[in-house]
């Protein structure tokens, strides 16, 4: 039987195929390099193992899933507070593994006139080159799951299961409130599971406890902020690194706001410049 796997928990794996499977992974798995996923499609047999997972178009490495269509980035502007750091990071990793990523600003309702026009720069800009929504725009956010597989991810304390609970209030996920002393939540989901919401699947996860770009090289990075792609053409040298070089379009584009500082900062950073 060919199934989807929609739940881990340990060595548990749940299938789902005309009906629902708790499975084991055959032992042959130990000793290979790819080992069953959420998200993946396998082969189960009547005793319920499985036998072979099938072909992934991708998967991400944390939090633990494969074949995802769509990362949703649910970004707190307050409580935790807005990182630049942190999106980019994730919007890096996420483009270097071929799924599309979509912003979800949340806790603008915790910002004062002030506070908001300074991180307005940022919101307009993220809505130039990725799909952008606030988090109480839900009509419009049920709207993307329809058909997809998706996965939740971002801040711990962000608001992931706050959200998923609007979209749908059946699901009765845990939240907990922000710790106050390290301006970050705690963590709420202790697996990876796949939910059908809207049309589609949506996996609630434990998010990111720490992230880096593993197998990631210095071009890699370089290659996955999208905008530079938009000028890369135009820089004296076509392997351009936008770095030390005299003629960088890049660079120029940084100097005169066309592509936003803090993106470009947060690519030197991760390059290790």
């Amino acid at each position: 039987m060919i199934g989807k796997i929609i739940k881990q928990i340990s060595n548990d794996y749940t299938v789902k195929t005309d009906r629902i499977h708790i499975c084991k992974a055959r032992g042959k798995f130990r000793n290979q390099s790819i080992t069953p996923l959420v998200g993946d499609e396998v082969v189960i047999n009547d005793e319920n193992y499985i036998l072979e997972i099938r072909p992934r178009k991708n998967k991400l490495r944390r939090p633990p899933i494969a074949n995802i269509d769509i990362a949703v980035i649910i970004t707190s502007l307050k409580k935790p507070d807005f990182s630049s750091n942190l999106l980019d990071k994730l919007l890096n990793i996420i483009e270097y593994n071929e799924v599309k990523p979509v912003i979800i600003f949340t806790k603008k309702d915790l910002l004062d006139d002030e506070e908001y026009q300074k991180l307005k720069p940022y919101i307009d800009y993220y809505s130039k080159i990725y799909e952008v929504y606030m988090n109480d725009e839900i009509d419009k956010i049920k709207k993307i799951f329809k058909g997809k597989v998706s996965v939740f991810t971002g801040q711990s304390g962000a608001g992931k299961s706050t959200l998923l609970n609007k979209i749908n209030p059946n699901l009765n996920l845990k939240t907990n409130e922000i710790s106050e002393a390290l301006n970050r939540g705690k963590h709420t989901t202790r697996h990876t599971e796949l939910l059908e919401i809207e049309g589609g699947l949506v996996a609630d996860t434990p998010g990111f406890s720490a992230i880096d770009f593993k197998d990631m090289t210095n071009d890699d990075i370089r290659d996955n902020f999208i905008e530079f792609d938009e000028f890369k053409g135009e820089c004296e040298f076509r392997d351009c690194s936008h770095t030390h070089e005299k003629k960088c379009k890049v660079k120029e584009k940084v100097a005169d706001g066309t592509i936003l500082k803090s993106r470009y900062e947060n690519y030197l950073k991760f390059i290790g410049r």
